[in-house]
């Protein structure tokens, strides 16, 4: 199933799959590969980086909430070259593309590193994270100037309160894909320290927020594709933004606690779950069963036959 997450032209993004995981939810790809099987999905965006090094935050990093999690981290990163250095050779072998999502800091910075991402094969493409309050003029500026360098495809992550006054600049700037939205922000209290803590909101209520979001601009915007984002959880939650306007998606905190509905809800969205027979016992059968899986049954009960 090719998908083409990115506006059409020479530097075209086209993906086997509508489904990858938001900046963030599994790292820089090496960990969760036993966990999961990456080629299911569409893509690997890359934890945020940065051109300098950036240390984790300090006191008090998660705190539960009701429905969810907020989560103020810092964008801990050992800088992005250190970063190429240690994972380009994991990349080349995902099998997948790797988009690298570049945090938006300073124009100079932000030039630095699409340079050094040009010279990387092992990365197909760039998101830009923009900053929470950014005007539309200073979006406009760090599109303009990643398109002026960028050979490779890139999209453009919108902060979720300011993406409908910004969504137009971006695209006239140059971005060849947009995502509605980066998580937002909130503030909540540790019941440990009793301290407010700021950070981003990762929960199954942002959905309702995003999925209104997506709408809205699906309806201004048609010049260039859009990957929704926030809140999803289920195939469920991933086909209310194709239906809403998205061309792709991308997942976020379920893959913390249950990797494996990642790939369901990217073999889901590539037609590759299978319904249920009519009289299938309880362990013929399971949420987001494959081929392969129906296979590699038959094959244990061949061998063990033989």
């Amino acid at each position: 199933m090719a998908v083409a997450i990115t506006r059409s032209g020479k530097h075209q993004l086209v993906v086997d799959s509508p489904v990858m995981p938001s900046a963030g939810t599994l790292g820089y790809g090496k960990n969760y590969r036993e966990m999961l099987n990456l080629n299911k999905l569409g893509a690997l965006i890359t934890n945020p980086v940065t051109y300098k090094p950036r240390y984790p935050a300090n006191g008090v990093r998660v705190v539960p909430l009701d429905s969810g999690v907020l989560v103020h981290t810092g964008l801990p990163n050992p800088g992005l070259s250190k970063v190429i250095d240690q994972y380009r050779e994991t990349w080349a072998t995902l099998g997948i593309p790797t988009i690298v999502h570049l945090v938006a800091t300073t124009l100079d910075e932000v030039a630095k590193c699409i340079t050094m991402i040009e010279r990387v094969d092992a990365i197909q493409a760039v998101e830009l994270g923009l900053p929470d309050d950014i005007s539309p003029e200073v979006a406009y500026d760090f599109t303009v100037r990643v398109a002026s360098i960028a050979e490779k495809p890139f999209i453009v992550r919108l902060p979720m309160y300011d993406a409908h006054i910004i969504a137009e600049s971006v695209v006239e700037g140059g971005a060849g894909a947009i995502v509605v939205a980066a998580p937002p922000r909130g503030t909540a209290r540790d019941p440990q320290t009793g301290k407010l803590v700021g950070g981003r909101v990762y929960s199954p209520i942002v959905k309702a927020t995003s999925l209104r979001l997506v709408g809205s601009l699906a309806r201004r915007i048609k010049q260039v594709p859009i990957i929704g984002a926030g809140g999803i959880h289920s195939p469920e939650d991933a086909r209310d933004f194709i239906e809403a306007g998205a061309t792709a998606v991308q997942v976020d905190s379920v893959a913390w606690i249950l990797p494996r509905t990642l790939e369901i809800i990217a073999r889901d969205l590539g037609g590759l779950v299978l319904t249920r027979e009519s009289g299938a016992m309880a362990d013929e059968w399971f949420t987001g069963i494959g081929e392969t899986d129906i296979l590699g049954k038959n094959r244990n009960y061949r061998d063990a036959l033989s």
